[in-house]
């Protein structure tokens, strides 16, 4: 049996469930990167951060309610309260991250035309909160699909499946990469994206596509 034979079968077997789903999502992916405003492309930024050690569905919450001005706006106090009261793990913390980062605003934009690694590298080099996973989230959820998620989820199927011989606790850019292009052999094999692959996966992980 090939490394990806039933890890395919399995991703075959919800394709067309998810389908609809999948498109619906990566078309607003598309659409954000294309006409979001920079304040826009901020918000999306900071939900990368909360989902951070969090959860993808608490992040989509707290981006939605606190929405994009508040994430702009909000004073270190008033953010971190408002993290807090929707039971974010970390409110003070990542408060603290995403207020920094406002003086990225203005300068996201730019980020969606430079090479992807290019682009990931100034992310995490510049934004707090921000490593390889949550640059390549960013960048994927403003339309670049040629990126891979790895979080712990998807590290998890991948080596429960035997694709992977370990689950990595700390990332460098080699270490990333290299993790990278075997989910984009996968990938190839599924006749996806990659950005397109994580959703399906989260499809069969959880039943629902999040972002």
């Amino acid at each position: 049996m090939e490394k990806f034979d039933r890890i395919l079968e399995e991703l075959k077997g919800i394709e067309q469930e998810a389908k609809g789903l999948v498109e619906e999502r990566v078309e607003e992916f598309k659409n954000l990167g294309l006409s979001g405003t920079e304040i826009d492309l901020f918000s999306e930024l900071s939900f990368c951060v909360l989902t951070a050690n969090w959860s993808a569905s608490g992040g989509i919450k707290a981006q939605k309610e606190i929405g994009p001005i508040g994430l702009a706006e909000l004073s270190l106090e008033e953010l971190s309260y408002a993290l807090s009261k929707r039971g974010h793990r970390f409110p003070k913390k990542r408060a603290e991250f995403i207020v920094e980062n406002r003086k990225l605003i203005g300068n996201l934009r730019e980020l969606l035309y430079l090479p992807l690694e290019e682009a990931r590298r100034f992310l995490v080099k510049e934004a707090k909160g921000i490593g390889w996973k949550e640059a390549s989230h960013f960048l994927r959820n403003v339309g670049r699909l040629d990126v891979a998620i790895l979080d712990r989820h998807i590290l998890n199927i991948l080596f429960k499946e035997g694709v992977l011989e370990e689950i990595l606790k700390g990332w460098t850019e080699r270490k990333y990469t290299s993790i990278e292009e075997i989910f984009k052999e996968l990938s190839s094999k599924f006749r996806k994206m990659p950005g397109e692959t994580d959703l399906y996966l989260w499809y069969l992980i959880k039943g629902k596509v999040e972002k």
